[in-house]
């Protein structure tokens, strides 16, 4: 696996949302209602959010980090791209997800 270097959080450019974070709790849900979510292993999407998906129905980062210890030397991600804005946070060790990427999103 290829470790990234993480980069740091930073505000959100959607005014009534919470800042981006430089890492990601376990409770996290991963989503982003309208685009793209998901957890990927190895470049390949094990899970992606569904398009009707109800909040409580998403994975947590706990959920995801449950998944990658059943294969700990694969490059873990969690995508979340998203109008405004998008980011990439790659697992770095156990309980560990860290912003390696961040980018504009779609709209």
């Amino acid at each position: 696996m290829s470790t990234l270097l993480p980069i740091h959080g930073h505000n959100n450019p959607c005014l009534h949302c919470p800042p981006i974070g430089g890492t990601l709790g376990m409770r996290h849900r991963i989503g982003v209602g309208f685009g793209y979510a998901a957890v990927l292993c190895d470049g390949q999407a094990v899970w992606h959010e569904p398009s009707n998906a109800s909040w409580e129905r998403l994975w947590t980062v706990l959920k995801a980090e449950n998944r990658a210890k059943q294969n700990p030397d694969a490059d873990w991600r969690i995508v979340l791209h998203g109008p405004l804005h998008g980011e990439t946070y790659q697992r770095q060790g156990v309980k560990k997800w860290v912003l390696v990427e961040s980018n504009r999103g779609f709209a």
